[in-house]
């Protein structure tokens, strides 16, 4: 394995109580606006018609003010181990967990929007160092995408998903990681995508909860199962993606509550934790809150939230319609995840699709919601790719 460079420095979280003082005196003068006018009581299908339920928000609001504590999650940051290097002129955040076995391959997970990389902090110890002996470890790598946490703000346009792959290659191969495997799900599946597609000389294979078939495929041929994941997906994106739109279009507008408002900022990324996720009414049925609030405080300390609503901007809808993957491919589709690709069609870009699994429950957010499911489904997905490479992971 090659030597790791120097270009790559080790990083400290550490928030000023002045900071966290005044996001607590934001939330206490709030202004809240009045309810919803479709009510009912939880659980209830059009409790979230309109977007976040006051109640439930204001609920949330008081607990992060008065209980919520920034500093566990903090000291968990710096306890995997945190990074930042500079790439293609951007300084890029990361933690970096090795696996104390020998065996162990190199593996870089990507997040998405509205998460962060606090959809892998729970995950990193499994699969650096699983106690199952003859589980595969991996040399764990999580960047946050640029804009996103303790990364770099762009101040340019360009830094899309296909600079962001380019970029992370070269990470992965600072840290000494010529070839390594991929996983990710969003933003992150998508940039995963592009990383087996463009790099095979360096990417052995794929793990992905995004599969993103060529457009104008046909429905011909699909199950009923099939036919209504497409239907679910053409659903979504005529009536329940105002929020990419905004993001694509005006991310600079919305980007001035989400930097200026905790509250704003929370019932914006809250929505979609809400939607996306597989539970009844309420993200905290598989979600803790101090989860998601580790997620919306990570965004609103480092003020992000317009920066990394950007990446719709420079990517929406960009995915290159010629781009096959021909490394090895691993992919699952959760039942409640908003966009699920069926499998003739994901077969038509990822061309040497290895492991395809369905699971009973899970949504967008699967390393969050069902984390032991999860690991056991990356380790087994990522161990056929790694077969087909003929490896043994």
């Amino acid at each position: 394995m090659p030597r790791p460079t120097s270009d790559v420095r080790a990083f400290e979280a550490h928030v000023a109580d002045a900071d966290l003082d005044d996001l607590r005196a934001r939330l206490a003068a709030a202004r809240l606006p009045e309810a919803e006018t479709v009510q009912g009581a939880p659980p209830g299908p059009r409790r979230w018609e309109q977007g976040v339920p006051l109640a439930d928000l204001a609920d949330l609001v008081t607990y992060w003010r008065t209980e919520y504590d920034w500093r566990p999650f903090e000291a968990r940051l710096n306890g995997i181990g945190q990074f930042r290097t500079t790439v293609d002129g951007l300084g890029i955040h990361f933690l970096h967990r090795r696996s104390p076995r020998a065996d162990a391959t190199p593996l870089l997970l990507t997040h998405g929007w509205p998460d962060s990389i606090v959809r892998f902090t729970d995950v990193v110890d499994d699969l650096a160092d699983p106690q199952d002996a003859d589980a595969p470890a991996f040399h764990v790598v999580v960047p946050s995408l640029p804009g996103f946490g303790y990364s770099d703000k762009p101040t340019t346009t360009g830094w899309g998903t296909e600079r962001t792959a380019a970029a992370w290659v070269q990470l992965m191969g600072r840290l000494g990681y010529d070839k390594f495997v991929a996983h990710g799900g969003d933003w992150g599946g998508n940039i995963t995508t592009i990383l087996g597609g463009r790099f095979p000389a360096h990417v052995l294979g794929i793990h992905t909860t995004f599969a993103e078939g060529p457009p104008g495929l046909a429905t011909d041929g699909l199950t009923a199962v099939e036919r209504e994941w497409a239907e679910e997906a053409r659903h979504f994106w005529r009536h329940r993606a105002a929020y990419a739109k905004q993001q694509a279009t005006r991310p600079q507008t919305v980007g001035y509550s989400l930097v200026d408002s905790p509250v704003g900022l929370l019932a914006w990324i809250l929505d979609k934790f809400a939607e996306w996720t597989d539970t009844e009414d309420s993200p905290f049925e598989t979600i803790p809150r101090d989860k998601i609030l580790d997620d919306v405080t990570l965004y609103w300390l480092t003020r992000t939230g317009a920066s990394a609503a950007r990446i719709y901007y420079e990517s929406h809808n960009s995915l290159d319609p010629e781009l096959r993957v021909d490394v090895p491919a691993a992919l699952t589709m959760y039942p409640r995840d908003v966009e699920k690709c069926p499998r003739p069609w994901a077969q038509e870009r990822y061309r040497q699709i290895v492991r395809w699994r369905e699971p009973e429950s899970g949504g967008h957010f699967p390393s969050l919601e069902v984390p032991e499911y999860f690991v056991a489904d990356l380790r087994e997905g990522l161990a056929a790719v790694l077969a087909a490479r003929g490896r043994t992971p």
